[in-house]
């Protein structure tokens, strides 16, 4: 049934669907924009809680690791006083180089006999002048760890976070020892363990002093003087989630940020832990998507106009076009198929000329010597040849013809070659899967590769030619013994194959597949559904 789209499809009509599909195009872009921004800040926030979350347990494992190293100065020293503690704490300090951990032991001992101290680095000499002005900050500490914790600063502007103890021993000795963490390493330390982007964290007691900062100028200071943060930010016992949550200034990035403050508490340390996460890289996300989703909605917008304009001019000749390229397409396949048709039966003609001539001559040479032998087998030899010229005389439609069909012709094709090749020739057929009888392949295949196997291989007494015919699922192996003939230039063997790979082209099936290996000659021909 043919129809006229373009009587059917006015331009009214046409402008009508154009601004129909424009209006619902935007009202579906408003809505998609207002989706994606509410989904985008949704996901956005939301990975920035979880990277909040793992960014607070990584400061918290790793302060209380540090925690658990001045557990185990403790017990050393209680256990074997300064008799072994030397030894212990370079042992340890190599530990820890190894293992990555920044905390490393230090003591001093004092004499109260003499005023003197014996210490073991330029930080622990530091330790006993801490109360100068400027060199020392100390923590507050009401944990239930009961070491004393200060910030102390080198003459190179190195700070560390000192936790130490002390061993009161006889005569007024005194032991001092503990650990010491730099603060630079600290930090970087904590970047390490977590390159999360786009955020940075920082740590502070609960009076303010910060001791963890990506900016060092910071450490030591109060944080309440160079931050935003108010006292009431700290108060995170109202909250459900246990931490603040809230938009502000960077004091380190100067940008839009969303600050995440929580309570750090361990045995030896109570103060807040703080991740900043960068808005602008949320809304810049944002904005990506918004204007993908814009060039999307336009260059959508444009296609369906497009469309809808040059539909109507181009149904008519299209559908006019298409009937002719069909019409075209439908006489070169019929060409095709007569040209392939034609040069298949030209092929095949000209084997079964080469075939002739030379196959009946020898019949009748082997017929001639049979008569005066033996009359039944002379007669059963003519009936054999009648047959087969039957067979080569009426060729099928399409050039192919069932296996049971073709494996009979053999049977009485080999008969005759018999009576020329007694003791020479050795012939066995072997139907593995019955089915495949009633499929197909090309004609005279068998009767080719049969004559190609006695025609250039040696067939005698002492080293007879073996024929194997093997009838399987997908097709049939023919295979022979490989002892060729010397100086002997194979003549016809491409026409033959030739010839079966045109049949099988014409049907879309694989080619004929021919191998040599050390003992056979083996041939697999394909078989047609």
């Amino acid at each position: 049934m043919n129809i006229n789209f373009k009587h059917i499809l006015s331009r009214k009509s046409i402008y009508i669907a154009i601004a129909s599909v424009c209006f619902i195009a935007v009202v579906a872009f408003a809505v998609l924009s207002i989706l994606i921004t509410r989904d985008s800040r949704k996901n956005n926030e939301e990975f920035a809680r979880k990277t909040f979350f793992r960014k607070y347990e990584t400061i918290e494992k790793e302060l209380r690791n540090i925690e658990d190293y001045q557990y185990l100065l403790r017990a050393l020293i209680r256990k074997d006083g300064l008799e072994n503690y030397k030894e212990y704490s370079s042992v340890l300090n190599e530990l820890n180089k190894k293992r990555n951990l920044l905390p490393y032991s230090w003591y001093s001992y004092y004499r109260g006999s003499s005023g003197k101290s014996e210490n073991s680095s330029a930080l622990s000499e530091m330790f006993i002048e801490k109360d100068k002005e400027g060199k020392y900050i100390r923590i507050q500490n009401n944990g239930s760890g009961h070491f004393s914790d200060f910030l102390i600063t080198t003459p190179k502007d190195s700070t560390y976070w000192v936790s130490y103890d002390s061993l009161k021993l006889p005569q007024k000795d005194i032991l001092y020892y503990g650990s010491a963490v730099s603060l630079d390493d600290l930090h970087q330390y904590f970047i390490n363990l977590d390159k999360t982007p786009n955020n940075y964290a920082y740590v502070f007691t609960k009076e303010g002093i910060c001791i963890t900062h990506p900016d060092q100028k910071y450490l030591g200071k109060n944080i309440f003087d160079f931050t935003n943060i108010k006292p009431q930010d700290t108060l995170t016992a109202k909250t459900k989630s246990g931490y603040t949550e809230g938009s502000t200034i960077s004091e380190y990035l100067n940008v839009e940020v969303t600050r995440f403050i929580k309570p750090l508490k361990t045995d030896n340390f109570e103060g807040y832990a703080v991740v900043n996460h960068v808005n602008f890289l949320i809304d810049e996300s944002v904005n990506k998507t918004k204007t993908y989703a814009v060039y999307i909605f336009l260059a959508a917008l444009f296609l369906i106009v497009t469309v809808f304009i040059l539909f109507q001019r181009s149904t008519a000749l299209a559908y006019r076009e298409k009937e002719k390229i069909q019409s075209e397409k439908n006489l070169l396949l019929i060409e095709n198929e007569k040209m392939h048709r034609v040069e298949a039966l030209n092929q095949l003609q000209q084997l079964k000329n080469n075939i002739n001539p030379h196959f009946l001559f020898n019949s009748l040479n082997s017929l001639y010597m049979l008569i005066g032998i033996n009359k039944e087998n002379a007669q059963r030899f003519t009936m054999n040849l009648s047959k087969i010229y039957r067979y080569l005389i009426v060729p099928p439609r399409e050039n192919i013809v069932p296996v049971s069909q073709e494996i009979r012709f053999i049977e009485q094709y080999m008969e005759l070659l018999k009576s020329r090749f007694d003791e020479e020739l050795t012939f066995d057929i072997i139907i593995a899967q019955p089915l495949s009888l009633e499929k197909r392949i090309p004609y005279l295949s068998l009767q080719m590769v049969t004559e190609n196997a006695i025609k250039h291989n040696i067939a005698t007494i002492d080293h007879p030619l073996e024929i194997t015919i093997t009838v399987e699922d997908k097709g049939i192996v023919i295979r022979n013994t490989w002892q060729p003939k010397t100086g002997e230039n194979v003549q016809g063997e491409k026409f033959g194959i030739d010839y079966l790979n045109q049949v099988y082209n014409y049907f879309n099936k694989d080619s004929v597949n021919i191998s040599i290996n050390s003992e056979y000659f083996i041939c697999f021909l394909p078989l047609i559904e």
